[in-house]
């Protein structure tokens, strides 16, 4: 007979709950999906794996509540940044930004890697993502639009210049083409974010 699964109401229990999801978040990011069972999870958290099935279904649930809780760390950090700038700052923003986002890839890169494989496999993980990627454009969108740019399609411009940081990032993390020089390429994808929005400052 199937335990039914419950939500903790008490302190305890649920902080029982949350050792759960950051340990089976963070075994999952470390080992891969298919390389972690339950019984790895609840040890972790230090708990019997009848309890991890007294508050999840399956490690799918698990890792699907930690992505929720823990995902923005290793995907969109710049969603947690602070959203004061002025626009005179704009190059040292966008140096300091990318230099961030590679940070937080080289510090997360196996989890980035296995929840990157997940996109493409689990259709919630994918409802996660591009989710996260809408909720950055629309965060970017209302700082230019505070910083005085006029709403002219930015949504588009926002998503292609954040395409751009991040083919950056996986450029300089992943493929280390020896004869590239990422400052360079770091100084022209500032110019082309820039040219990008150039005309909509309202001046």
């Amino acid at each position: 007979m199937e335990t039914e699964v419950r939500e903790p109401r008490q302190k305890r229990a649920i902080e029982k709950k949350e050792k759960i999801i950051k340990a089976g978040f963070d075994l999952i990011c470390s080992n891969g999906y298919h390389s972690t069972n339950t019984a790895e999870i609840a040890k972790e958290a230090g708990v019997s794996t009848g309890i991890v099935y007294q508050y999840f279904t399956d490690k799918r649930s698990i890792f699907l509540e930690g992505l929720e809780e823990y995902g923005d760390d290793i995907f969109f950090p710049m969603l947690k940044d602070g959203n004061d700038f002025k626009i005179d700052d704009f190059d040292k923003v966008m140096k300091d930004m990318i230099k961030h986002h590679i940070d937080e890839h080289k510090i997360s890169r196996i989890a980035h890697e296995e929840i990157t494989a997940m996109i493409h496999s689990d259709e919630k993980v994918a409802e996660y993502y591009y989710r996260k990627e809408l909720e950055l454009t629309e965060k970017i969108k209302k700082i230019l639009l505070n910083n005085h740019f006029r709403d002219n399609h930015l949504d588009e411009r926002v998503h292609i210049a954040l395409g751009m940081v991040e083919n950056l990032c996986h450029e300089v993390i992943y493929h280390k083409h020896k004869d590239m020089d990422y400052e360079i390429m770091t100084d022209l994808v500032i110019n082309n974010i820039k040219e990008l929005f150039k005309k909509d400052l309202i001046k």
